[in-house]
């Protein structure tokens, strides 16, 4: 049975008493988002009148078997739901969220109707491919109470616990096997998946994956477990299904449980998912074209500081070309501004980048309905640039990601190269 599921657009708003897409808001579905929204760091959506009002944040949040999926937009008329939830997975595919080593994921098609479902598909593709190719083994030690005298003896642990059993021996020991902090991670992400999946197929892999997984010891999994791991020639094919098994288990763990209702969610800021997504579609195509410029995202220079407290100044991305030493500054902005114009603060956000950085040419991007580049400049003189640029350059939003880049990348030569 497919899970119940409610398609939503960013700043969209949910109430109770209504449908959507067939699926009735109910008050307890509600009472669970607002003790979720009460208890979580992150405001993924904010509370209103018998109901909520999402924000910039984009992805999927299930509520006790309910999926809330939460799509990008350009403006309040919404869109095409499939074509948007595509272009949202190709864009986290292009930033890195969906990196996946396993080959026999190249024919994995995209045309899951569920972005949750698809992290899990991705994640048990993964574990597959590793029990194929063969788990991997690592040292643990391990301490026995034995009648045998093997390893070191734990000499004060022994008499405390053996006094009355002069034929035991409390031991360490070293083992060579499977059960370590690696597989633990997976074991772990596997129980919440079949906790959460509600795809007849997903558990039917698990119950398959599950057969030849080794039975592993319980361990608390902290933020501090996945950043003491450290990659080696052996477990670098691990990455993958760690990243995966991390994204499940600590930002988006089910840390809510009020009765039996439990709430994952996997969300992303779609403005910083827009500022990756342009520097890596420029640094790809830069490469692919053998373009002379170098592009660094979030390049950061001093901009204030008093005794021991600093302040930076981080643009978005900075380009410079490799022949002449110019450089660039773009800020990208994931809104529509069509008939509106930039925002004051984003235009003096830009005038604070080039002064620092001495870019006379600068450049506020947007997400827009076509390509177009309106050409403005500051009314400052400077004692480096006749005049120092700012221009607001609208990129359009293509169904095709592979197109859509080398669309960006020539929109953004284009107005670095205009006279």
């Amino acid at each position: 049975m497919k899970p119940n599921k409610i398609s939503v657009f960013e700043y969209d708003r949910l109430k109770t008493g209504r449908e959507y897409n067939g699926v009735p808001f109910t008050e307890t579905l509600l009472e669970s988002l607002e003790r979720f929204h009460s208890s979580s760091k992150t405001r993924y959506y904010n509370l209103i009148h018998n109901g909520v009002e999402f924000c910039e944040y984009v992805g999927v949040i299930q509520v006790d078997g309910i999926q809330i999926e939460v799509l990008p937009k350009l403006d309040r008329n919404g869109g095409d739901v499939n074509a948007w939830r595509d272009l949202l997975i190709g864009m986290l595919r292009e930033v890195g969220m969906f990196r996946v080593s396993a080959p026999s994921t190249s024919m994995l098609t995209l045309s899951s109707n569920s972005i949750l479902e698809l992290y899990f598909d991705l994640f048990i593709t993964e574990v597959e491919y590793l029990i194929r190719t063969g788990l991997i083994k690592q040292y643990r030690r391990q301490s026995l109470n034995q009648t045998s005298l093997k390893g070191s003896l734990d000499f004060p642990r022994h008499l405390a616990k053996n006094l009355v059993h002069q034929e035991r021996f409390l031991t360490n020991t070293s083992v060579y096997d499977q059960d370590h902090v690696w597989h633990r991670i997976i074991s772990q992400a596997v129980t919440l998946i079949r906790l959460l999946s509600q795809d007849t197929q997903i558990h039917n892999r698990i119950g398959a994956l599950e057969l030849n997984f080794p039975q592993v010891s319980s361990q608390n999994i902290s933020e501090s477990t996945f950043n003491k791991l450290v990659y080696t020639r052996k477990t670098e094919g691990y990455r993958t299904a760690i990243e995966i098994a991390r994204l499940l288990l600590l930002g988006f763990h089910p840390d809510l449980t009020a009765g039996a209702n439990t709430v994952l969610a996997l969300m992303f800021d779609m403005n910083l998912l827009w500022e990756s997504f342009i520097y890596h579609s420029l640094r790809k195509q830069f490469l692919v074209n053998s373009a002379p410029y170098s592009v660094r995202g979030q390049h950061s220079t001093d901009f204030w500081a008093t005794g021991s407290c600093r302040r930076y100044l981080r643009p978005d991305i900075y380009l410079e070309n490799n022949d002449n030493g110019c450089r660039y500054v773009l800020d990208t902005k994931w809104k529509d501004v069509a008939g509106a114009g930039p925002s004051p603060s984003d235009l003096q956000q830009l005038f604070a980048y080039s002064q620092f950085f001495r870019s006379a040419r600068n450049a506020l991007v947007y997400p827009g309905h076509n390509n177009s580049v309106q050409s403005g400049s500051y009314a400052l003189r400077t004692d480096w640039a006749d005049s120092v640029s700012c221009s607001l350059i609208q990129l359009g939003v293509g169904s095709n990601i592979k197109k859509w880049q080398e669309t960006i990348f020539q929109a953004v030569i284009d107005w670095m190269e205009a006279v």
